[in-house]
């Protein structure tokens, strides 16, 4: 199983870590590309520690990492990439709560893109809910041909999500906001959603503010319920 790195920044009070952040980036790109968020969200978030793990595998474009290949000519290609690498991101953040003396009330996910999907099919599959989850401009996986009603039995931790999306997007088109709150909504996982108009496939300012007010909030609501 790949052991997966990336850029870091720790907690800006200097303290001991309180909850940790670990965002995945998105197809052709790397943890650099989304480590800059942490710097955005650390005045929210001062006790958390962040990290952007690199995805196990190089692009197939030449350029960049991902988590799974992505032709998009196979419509079965992203359900079986999230189950393939799901087991790997796993492993990674049991291995980064343990090394910080955390638990997964102590955890948020932020996802972008195909980070997104790793973030949301990981999650909710872990046996215990983590904090948060911040999906940007991606979409809950589903296996091709199944409903919503298919997503229910799968999971077995319902943490809170938002997902926020560009109502412009060229590449993920908003209906998978849309199509995946509904699954969720299915599935009994408490989801809010944020639409930024005007904007394609990437995170403006609009959904760095709710992102970073829903990581606070999700952390205040975890460590109160211990």
């Amino acid at each position: 199983m790949p052991i997966l790195t990336g850029p870091r920044l720790m907690p800006r009070s200097g303290a001991r870590a309180r909850q940790l952040v670990v965002l995945l980036h998105g197809f052709g790109a790397d943890g650099s590309d989304l480590i800059d968020l942490a710097q955005e969200w650390q005045p929210l978030l001062p006790d958390a520690a962040f990290v952007a793990p690199h995805a196990p595998e190089p692009c197939i474009q030449g350029f960049g990492r991902q988590w799974f290949s992505l032709t998009f000519r196979d419509p079965h290609e992203r359900w079986r990439g999230v189950n393939r690498a799901g087991p790997t991101l796993d492993a990674f953040l049991d291995a980064e709560l343990e090394a910080h003396g955390l638990a997964d009330h102590q955890l948020a996910l932020v996802g972008f893109s195909q980070g997104c999907m790793m973030a949301l099919h990981v999650a909710l599959r872990r046996s215990a809910p983590v904090a948060a989850v911040v999906g940007l401009s991606g979409m809950l996986v589903m296996e091709e041909g199944r409903g919503p009603e298919s997503l229910k039995p799968q999971v077995r931790a319902a943490p809170p999500v938002l997902l926020a999306h560009g109502d412009q997007d060229e590449v993920i088109p908003v209906d998978a906001l849309f199509l995946s709150a509904e699954a969720l909504a299915a599935a009994d996982v408490p989801a809010e959603w944020h639409l930024s108009a005007g904007i394609g496939h990437g995170i403006d300012d609009g959904a760095l503010h709710h992102g970073g007010r829903f990581l606070a909030a999700g952390f205040a609501q975890a460590k109160l319920r211990g």
